[in-house]
């Protein structure tokens, strides 16, 4: 029965992955779409998580997972942040260069 429960949830992270990459190609702007896949990212790589320990059921491997999901959990917002932050200095940085242009 728990193993029907995991990929029942490995199913639904599938699904939401699917839902991210509907948002990455269908949002406007970079920020918008970097939002879509990290959020949707670590909720579905957590799920994935869950649904392989309870498929699997040994313990090794559910300590494993939980490593994998609390590592992730703490970089990725980490890393998005940086990067939306890197992409906002950029925009701020053309914007200034453009303004200064002769013609305008």
């Amino acid at each position: 029965m728990t193993v029907l429960l995991g990929w029942g949830v490995c199913s639904l992270a599938m699904l939401v992955l699917l839902i991210a990459a509907v948002g990455i190609l269908r949002l406007p702007d970079a920020l918008s779409r970097q939002h879509a896949a990290t959020k949707a990212g670590t909720l579905a790589v957590s799920l994935f998580a869950v649904g392989l320990a309870l498929a699997v059921g040994e313990s090794a491997w559910i300590w494993r997972l939980l490593a994998l999901v609390a590592i992730l959990l703490t970089t990725l917002p980490l890393a998005s942040h940086a990067l939306a932050r890197a992409g906002v200095v950029e925009r701020e940085r053309s914007e200034k260069a453009a303004s200064r242009l002769p013609g305008d």
